[in-house]
């Protein structure tokens, strides 16, 4: 099932007289479990692309779907719902909140979406087990590796039960180990829960996890099977 599809989008911007064609007519279509990586040169479009999928940026031209709901359609009041309801965000770094433990990480967006339930807390505490987080939810992030730190990330994004997750280089601040274990982090729980997920990356070495790669020049977003073994 196709959970977000982008239909002949552009993006255009405006600088002083010039206009500067960022995304130039992307076509792409993920579905449900599905991991795809988007690779490309900085300046590319990479950060456009993730930001228009992210319901963070409107498209100059075309559209993106998101289960079935065009965006162009949506106004501001749904698109901060569907941004919380249905995509979970892994920044580059973890962004954690200083002063909450891991278990209050989640918990605090789940109070953002509406009241608190039993049920958060048990969902939350299911979610940081399966990251290999179970002996570390009162710690603080301080106390935690980065290693940790983005794996509470991970769990944080999908706390409100996302339909996509949008990692912007999760594994920018990481060493070698740290990196190939948040990204099979990421790809388990994709598959697992049936998300689909796009991962906006330089490193190379994480695309043995991806079901497909699509690289980013000059705008334009194209399949690139040359990493598939």
């Amino acid at each position: 099932m196709s959970v977000i599809q982008f239909k002949n989008v552009s993006k255009l911007y405006q600088q002083g007289e010039n206009q500067v064609l960022a995304l130039d007519n992307v076509s792409l279509t993920v579905e449900q479990g599905e991991f795809i990586a988007v690779i490309g040169p900085s300046g590319s479009g990479k950060s456009t692309f993730l930001a228009i999928a992210g319901a963070l940026l409107h498209a100059t031209k075309g559209e993106v779907i998101i289960n079935g709901k065009s965006l162009n359609e949506l106004k501001p009041k749904d698109l901060a719902q569907l941004r919380l309801k249905e995509i979970g965000f892994i920044l580059q770094n973890s962004n954690l909140v200083p002063y909450l433990n891991v278990l209050e990480q989640l918990l605090v967006v789940k109070r953002m979406s509406g009241k608190l339930v039993k049920e958060d807390k048990e969902f939350a505490k299911e979610l940081l087990q399966s990251l290999g987080l179970a002996a570390k939810m009162e710690k603080l992030p301080e106390q935690l590796s980065g290693g940790e730190r983005q794996r509470v990330a991970i769990a944080r994004a999908f706390i409100n039960n996302p339909s996509i997750i949008l990692a912007d280089e999760p594994t920018a601040s990481l060493d070698s180990k740290n990196a190939h274990e948040v990204v099979q982090l990421i790809a388990k729980e994709t598959k697992t829960r049936n998300k689909a997920a796009i991962m906006v990356t330089h490193d190379e070495r994480m695309l043995e996890y991806c079901d497909k790669v699509y690289k980013m020049e000059d705008g334009k977003l194209k399949r690139d099977d040359s990493f598939r073994s």
